[in-house]
């Protein structure tokens, strides 16, 4: 399994959240430049975090985005999934294969999805953060 780019940068744009967490809204442009990710990109990803819930927004000239919760209700599995999608391995873990029941290598790959699952849903975002 690797992470791709957005979900990396997911993670870094939620601690970027939390590091400079006040009661201010903080400006995509401000993330862009601490994080160095363009804007453009960053614009994708922050709507992704957005429309999951995991941020407050806000138009204008003292606009921009903040966490809407404080960084210990924050799973990173969570905001991985959010970014990524499944974290599954290999996809038969999950999809009904019809070789589950003969196959010598499916419970080595349940084994495998069952330590991720279990190690990014035991971090959160103030773990990160410490």
């Amino acid at each position: 399994m690797k992470i791709s780019t957005k979900g990396r940068y997911a993670l870094r744009i939620m601690t970027d959240l939390a590091i400079n967490k006040n009661d201010k809204y903080i400006p995509l442009k401000d993330i862009s430049n601490r994080q160095e990710i363009s804007m453009k990109y960053l614009e994708q990803i922050i709507s992704l975090l957005n429309k999951a819930g995991y941020l407050d927004s806000t138009r204008g000239s003292s606009g921009g985005y903040k966490l809407n919760r404080e960084p210990k209700k924050y799973i990173i599995g969570d905001i991985l999934r959010v970014a990524e999608g499944d974290l599954t391995p290999v996809h038969c873990i999950h999809d009904n294969c019809n070789r589950k029941s003969n196959c010598t290598t499916y419970n080595f790959w349940k084994g495998l999805d069952e330590v991720i699952t279990n190690y990014v849903d035991s971090k959160t975002l103030e773990d990160l953060i410490k």
